[in-house]
């Protein structure tokens, strides 16, 4: 039988339980403005996005029904019900495969935030990764007075940081990385009190990092990553003593390192790279005993590496790359660290690679590259579980050693050197390998059938070598290689079209590949560059290409492809930008169709940033970055051939966005040029030389407004060169020799600048000045205009004789007739005495 509950007990318990319906009430309120401002907010961001579908950004929850503390991305005080954290980040909206019409490119005004700025509540802020274009709103920022962290990274954020975000006194953690800002001072300056107060941040705006900095004492990470910030480090940023994890890196920040930055006895990163410091390593970066990361790569730092380095205990990660910098051979290294990422790229180590490395247990990625390395890929290396190794650019030698290639190698770049032998078979063992780079070695023999087992491989370039053989083995249709380079080989056969479906750049020129082109390349949904040139492929040109939508390189320059040219041969959906058919035995006419290819009317500039197994890859500006942000790999992407101005060129990966070419030179092609040809107005050359092409010159070449270089030579063209040509601004090079063209060549413009007579020469009756021939009309309007002038010429001489022979005449006819007496001068009277006389 239960005893009865005694008085104290019954007391306590009601005490309890006014308790827990005290908290249960608090929990049930909270400040109804917060919930209305975030319905705002999303309202805002359904509308930008033209969407009711509110799942593209997680706020599914978000309703006016619901307790609004019980959202996604919603966390609230326990106590107050206040919201305290806003995760915000990566609300980027339907993806371009969920709705008929993509807004990836939508652009996310930061007005849009203002609803946010009025929880006065937060503590944290993160709005990072989503597209959000114009400047940080001092006003809105100065309303969270409680802000402990703040991260606005991986935005479209420009202009100034504003003097509000300064006296965010609480703050701790700020990252404004991956944005466009400069410093200097916001618009929003009513809150300067004085004069003084603005001249003491004066020198925001000059792109300064603030001064103002050193007024957030309590911040422990603070990253401005990838802006435009200038200038030096700002002393103040010294007043930080508690700053752990300090990113001013990829700037234009220039001048000394503080020579006193050894004072923030708290750092565990400091990361300066990319920018333009002078100067030595400061010796005072020794005295940090947290330090695990030391980024200075890419600067202008300069001295010699101190050994002093290698005594700091805790470093980790250690970047010293692409510096003015020297290593000293003589200096004997002896680690207290154990380092798990290396970089002495470009530092000038000569001889072996140094075998202290060697202690370094824990060793993952090692950074060697373009130094003066000699000797044999050592075989300590080949043993240690270090899965990036890079190595290019050095005068390494000998084969390399079949122990290297472990589960544990990722990626191995050993490209520039003198290595040699065939490859090891157990290559594909290393089944994590994401990149291989080996180009522009003296390898040989066959590619190991093992290779294709390496199904993580991301790039694969094995270019410029003596590989050989006529068997390429099928890699799996899910393999992940985006990139694959094996020109410039012996490799020989049939063309090779398994790589996977992801493949964006395939070359494969310079080889001795035969027979017709694979069907299955059109498999490839994401194929990009194709180049092909320089083998014996024969055979019609495919139909099934102009099937490839994502095709925008196409070179199969110097093959032996015979018959005409699809009448359909691609269409207006086509993104083709360069097409290289140049040097083979194609027959036909010019299919007008290729006058509406779109990239050549419009260009446009995409990013070939591409995130795959945990890397993110930029094919256009040949680099791999770890998607943790702890390296980034400089890939060398090879040259893109072209015949550029009646010269080999190589279109480099940096640039190859902003050419459009169309190569057809060197066929049998045959009848009128098209006039569709001319709407090509990105278009930078044309050649269709040496061809069999007749008819005339469409007037509308004269529309092309970009192009650089016309080549028309060695045809059957006649007629006149359309006097549409003076419109042409960047025109240097026009080849229109052994035709039957005939009349003026057009002046004006660029015209007037092209005089080299070889490159009208062999015509039928072509005239002016830049070849220096007269024209016949020239010679007409010299005529009559001569014989104008001796008419005018003849008539004022008559009138000068009249005006001046008149009264030359009279002068000269009274002197004459002096002389002849018609005119008689009396003698002078003889003088007489005054007598008069009579007779």
């Amino acid at each position: 039988m239960a005893k009865p509950l005694s008085l104290i007990q019954l007391i306590v318990s009601f005490i309890f339980m006014f308790m827990f319906m005290f908290m249960f009430m608090q929990c049930s309120s909270y400040p109804a403005y917060q919930k209305q401002s975030l319905l705002h907010f999303k309202s805002s961001l359904l509308n930008l996005y033209k969407t009711s579908n509110s799942s593209y950004f997680g706020l599914e929850s978000w309703n006016s029904i619901s307790d609004c503390c019980t959202w996604n991305r919603v966390v609230c005080s326990l106590h107050s019900r206040d919201i305290t954290a806003l995760h915000l980040n990566n609300l980027n909206g339907p993806t371009p495969y969920d709705i008929v019409t993509p807004y990836y490119d939508v652009e996310v005004n930061s007005r849009i935030l203002d609803p946010i700025y009025s929880i006065k509540s937060l503590l944290l802020l993160d709005i990072s990764n989503n597209r959000i274009r114009g400047v940080i709103s001092g006003k809105g920022l100065a309303n969270l007075t409680k802000l402990v962290h703040l991260d606005i990274s991986t935005n479209n954020f420009d202009g100034s940081i504003p003097a509000q975000l300064f006296h965010l006194k609480f703050l701790q953690f700020l990252d404004l990385s991956y944005n466009s800002l400069k410093g200097g001072l916001s618009s929003e300056v009513g809150n300067l009190r004085n004069l003084r107060t603005f001249k003491l941040e004066r020198n925001m705006l000059h792109g300064y990092i603030p001064i103002q900095i050193g007024n957030l004492t309590k911040l422990k990470q603070f990253s401005v990553n990838t802006n435009k910030f200038s200038g030096p480090i700002p002393d103040s940023i010294l007043n930080l003593k508690g700053m752990e994890i300090l990113d001013l890196s990829n700037n234009h920040l220039n001048m000394q390192i503080p020579s006193e930055i050894g004072s923030l006895s708290n750092i565990s990163s400091l990361a300066l790279g990319t920018n333009s410091f002078t100067g030595i390593i400061p010796p005072s970066i020794r005295n940090l005993s947290k330090l695990e990361s030391l980024w200075l790569q890419d600067n202008i730092l300069s001295g010699e590496i101190p050994s002093w380095l290698f005594e700091i205990g805790s470093l980790k990660n250690l970047n010293l790359g692409g510096n003015k910098m020297n290593w000293n051979n003589k200096v004997k290294v002896v680690p207290k660290c154990m380092l798990s990422l290396l970089s002495l790229r470009s530092c000038k180590i000569a001889g072996d690679i140094p075998e202290w490395i060697s202690t370094q247990k824990n060793l993952d990625t090692l950074q060697l590259s373009d130094n003066q390395l000699t000797g044999r890929f050592p075989d300590w290396l080949a043993e240690m579980k270090v899965g990036t190794i890079l190595l290019s650019v050095n005068k390494l030698t000998g084969p390399i050693p079949s122990r290297l290639f472990q589960k544990s190698l990722v990626s191995l770049a050993l490209s520039g050197n003198n290595f040699s032998g065939e490859l090891p078979k157990n290559i594909g063992d290393a089944n994590e390998f994401k990149m291989l780079t080996l180009s522009g070695n003296n390898f040989s023999g066959p590619i190991p059938r093992s290779l294709a087992n390496a199904y993580q491989l991301i790039l694969l370039d094995l270019s410029r070598n003596r590989f050989s053989g006529n068997i390429l083995h099928i890699f799996h249709p899910d393999a992940k290689l985006l990139y694959v380079d094996l020109s410039s080989n012996e490799l020989s056969g049939e063309v090779p079209g398994s790589f996977g479906t992801l493949t964006i750049i395939l070359a494969l020129g310079k080889n001795k590949f035969s027979g017709k082109l694979p069907r299955n390349l059109t498999n490839m949904a994401n194929l990009e560059h194709l180049d092909l040139h320089d083998n014996n492929i024969t055979g019609h040109f495919p139909d099934s290409f102009s099937q490839i939508n994502t095709l925008q390189v196409l070179s199969l320059r110097n093959n032996s492809l015979y018959g005409s040219l699809p009448i359909n041969l691609f269409s207006n959906r086509s993104s083709l930008r360069i097409l290289d058919l140049s040097e083979n035995n194609l027959v036909g006419n010019i299919p007008s169709n290729l006058g509406n290819l779109r990239r050549m009317i419009d260009t446009a500039d995409e990013s070939h940033a591409i995130g795959v197994g945990g890397v993110v890859v930029d094919l256009s500006e040949a680099t791999i970055t770890s998607i943790s942000g702890m390296y980034t790999l400089r890939v060398e992407i090879n040259d893109l051939m072209v015949n550029w101005k009646k010269g080999k060129q190589g279109l480099s990966s940096h640039c190859q966005h902003i050419y459009s070419l169309l190569d057809l030179s060197k066929n049998n092609l045959s009848g009128d040029i098209p006039t569709s040809l001319g709407n090509l107005k990105k278009l930078k050359q044309l050649n269709i030389s040496n061809n069999r092409l007749s008819g005339f010159i469409p007037q509308s070449f004269g529309d092309l407004e970009s192009i650089e270089a016309l080549d028309l030579s060695n045809n059957n063209i006649s007629g006149t060169i359309p006097q549409s040509f003076s419109k042409q601004k960047y025109l240097s090079l026009l080849d229109v020799s052994n035709n039957k063209l005939s009349g003026k060549i057009p002046r004006g413009g660029q015209m007037d600048t092209i005089n080299d007579p070889t490159y009208f020469a062999n015509n039928s009756g072509l005239c002016g000045m830049q070849i220096r021939v007269k024209c016949p009309e020239d010679e007409l309007t010299r005529d009559a205009n001569k014989e104008g002038n001796d008419f005018d010429q003849e008539s004022w001489f008559l009138w000068a004789g009249v005006w001046i022979g008149f009264p030359l005449g009279f002068i000269l006819s009274v002197f004459i007739a002096f002389f002849r007496g018609y005119f008689v001068i009396p003698p002078p009277r003889p003088k007489y005495h005054s007598i008069y006389y009579s007779i």
